[in-house]
């Protein structure tokens, strides 16, 4: 399954029915009356957080979504059927933005949330409805109301309590590959990752989601390389965890590139709880793996941890690290306005 985690939909809900202007024609019956019925409400459109979805795929192939008219209305007091809502289907993590892209409409951020993005028009009140003792034979009806129509920007954020972040080639999809049951294309090139991709984590008894995202380069920011688009789907994350390749150049260089992108992406990524790590030690002789921590602990301020997701020393330490934080990580203001966010009601 291709991952998509944008897509631009047309929505429209369903128009009201008519009203209907009818008289009474039965035998024994000597005036008749207004018998005209009611037109039925149209169909909303609704969106509604599903399980089993991990994309928005489904939005490629299909852009326009239309509820259904309400039925006219029908003499002998018959009232129009309502019309069938239509529910969008979206994966947790989603976000509804108006056509402008900027404007957050709402965020679903629990299974089985859901939220009504236009609401059908009022049926029109037949001729029955307008009787009374000085209008005893109406003979007008209300057309049915208009339904709504927007055009809307669906955008997925990946829900996961770990990041990884870093420079292309860094080490991160072999460190999800060795921590979790993911299997992320690992190669020697840069920008292996083109999508984002989620492993679960099982350590010391406790579980979290763990998420890898392609790499950044200087200028990302402003769309070098893949750009900083991805970087939304670890807006959501309690931590993050940045690893440096132990054999690059210069590992406090490397370190303050990616620094910079996350700084200038905004999204409070800046403000997350870090832990550092100096990744692919088992490539390094122990002269060269001092002058890199040396570099990177001037550039980070603390103290790197060092690993190898090949060779797997360190990891353990690493987990437990992201273990630790994720139970005391303070909440950001985006983690607090999810939380108040009201309830949907019918």
């Amino acid at each position: 399954m291709k991952f998509l985690d944008e897509a631009k939909v047309y929505i429209r809900s369903g128009d009201g029915g008519n009203g209907c202007v009818a008289f009474r024609r039965e035998k024994f019956i000597e005036f008749g009356g207004p018998s005209g019925g009611n037109g039925g409400r149209g169909g909303d459109v609704i969106i509604e957080v599903v399980d089993g979805l991990n994309t928005l795929i489904d939005y490629r192939y299909q852009q326009h979504f239309k509820a259904q008219k309400g039925e006219n209305g029908m003499g002998k007091d018959r009232h129009g059927a309502g019309g069938k809502a239509i529910v969008l289907k979206v994966p947790v993590g989603t976000q509804v933005f108006d056509e402008d892209r900027e404007t957050l409409i709402y965020d679903f951020t629990a299974l089985g949330e859901k939220f009504v993005l236009a609401r059908g028009g009022n049926g029109g009140f037949g001729n029955a409805h307008f009787k009374s003792p000085t209008n005893r034979a109406p003979r007008h009806a209300n057309p049915g109301q208009s339904g709504e129509e927007r055009w809307i920007w669906l955008r997925l954020k990946l829900i996961a309590d770990a990041g990884l972040v870093g420079l292309p080639n860094a080490g991160k999809s072999t460190f999800l590959a060795a921590v979790s049951a993911a299997k992320p294309k690992i190669a020697d090139y840069p920008f292996t990752t083109l999508h984002p991709q989620l492993g679960v984590v099982s350590t010391g008894g406790r579980e979290f989601v763990l998420a890898d995202i392609p790499g950044l380069i200087e200028g990302a920011h402003e769309g070098a390389g893949l750009g900083d688009r991805f970087l939304g789907h670890v807006e959501r994350c309690r931590v993050l965890l940045h690893l440096v390749d132990a054999t690059c150049e210069h590992a406090g260089k490397a370190y303050k590139t990616v620094r910079h992108e996350l700084e200038a992406y905004g999204g409070q990524l800046a403000e997350k709880t870090e832990i550092v790590a100096l990744n692919k030690i088992d490539a390094m002789t122990p002269d060269e793996l001092k002058k890199q921590k040396d570099r990177l602990k001037r550039a980070a301020k603390k103290t790197p941890l060092l690993i190898s997701g090949a060779t797997g020393a360190g990891v353990k330490d690493a987990l437990q690290a992201l273990v630790d934080v994720i139970g005391t990580a303070p909440e950001t203001k985006q983690d607090k306005s999810a939380a108040e966010a009201e309830p949907w009601t019918a």
